[in-house]
């Protein structure tokens, strides 16, 4: 069985390679496997320990190529706005909470979120 990777969400200042590989360097292991688009800050992501960076090329109409595709975050990206979009808008300073939430009820879509709250709450009790 094929694991499913974690998504891991952050509001940044730029998208530039600085902040995104600094991201990725903080959050991801370097023998992480990395699906991504052709955007150029995730350029050099082999030159700094990340040898397993697959990417796919939208502009040249590529989408998936084999085992390289990015449809994972693209579903994460589908749920958060379906999720979102209950709230008919959500105040600007409670956006990244609300990310938040949805990025940990999609990493833990398929368990019992009741039991995996009750293990956050005795790990970390209020």
């Amino acid at each position: 069985m094929k694991r499913q990777g974690k998504v891991y969400t952050e509001i940044v200042p730029d998208c530039s390679k600085a902040t995104l590989q600094g991201i990725i360097r903080g959050h991801v292991e370097p023998s992480t496997v990395i699906h991504s688009d052709g955007w150029r800050g995730y350029d050099g992501l082999v030159d700094i320990g990340f040898d397993k960076h697959f990417r796919v090329h939208y502009g040249e109409n590529e989408f998936a190529n084999g085992e390289r595709h990015i449809n994972g975050i693209e579903s994460f990206w589908s749920y958060a706005k379906r999720r979102l979009a209950k709230f008919n808008g959500v105040a600007k300073h409670t956006f990244y909470l609300h990310l938040k939430e949805t990025e940990f009820r999609f990493n833990h879509r398929r368990d019992n979120l009741y039991l995996e709250i009750l293990k956050l709450l005795r790990k970390n009790p209020l």
